[in-house]
């Protein structure tokens, strides 16, 4: 369902984001519009999309997710309605990659965690995955590419 994992060294991503902290279960509701929108401001903006959408998350605990969603972007993004700048961070970090639906990557999440366990990786806590393709590039959603990224800890 994973692909093998790999360490690498990502660059700081410049990004046009919407952070939200909502209940588990709304995630599905919140991440299309979401992703329409800082796409549209960033197209608007004649800065991006410079690359692909990305959820990042940084709490997520068994009720609540606090996360961003964003695009990438060529310049800093002037802040408008609920977009404004963010970015991808320079990390280290350990990823795979999913290929598959999206109702499969909780399942490809708990796959990743449980090699990542085995291997004894320090983790650093937050993480995020980019929509590689998906169905702006394709209508099957069994060819949908998804990277995950855990960052670890220095």
């Amino acid at each position: 369902m994973i692909d093998p994992i790999s360490i690498v060294q990502t660059e700081a991503q410049p990004a046009a984001v919407i952070r939200f902290t909502i209940p588990r279960e709304q995630i599905q509701e919140v991440m299309g519009p979401a992703m329409q929108e800082v796409i549209g401001i960033a197209s608007a903006q004649g800065i991006g999309p410079a690359g692909p959408v990305f959820s990042h998350h940084f709490i997520m605990s068994p009720d609540t997710f606090d996360f961003e969603v964003g695009v990438p972007v060529s310049a800093p993004v002037q802040p408008e309605g609920r977009v404004y700048a963010g970015e991808l961070p320079a990390a280290k970090v350990v990823r795979t990659f999913y290929t598959g639906p999206y109702e499969g990557l909780g399942q490809a999440w708990g796959q990743f965690m449980e090699v990542l366990g085995k291997e004894g990786l320090p983790l650093a806590g937050s993480f995020w995955e980019r929509y590689v393709d998906g169905p702006h590039n394709t209508q099957d959603p069994a060819a949908y590419r998804t990277e995950l990224n855990c960052p670890l800890s220095a």
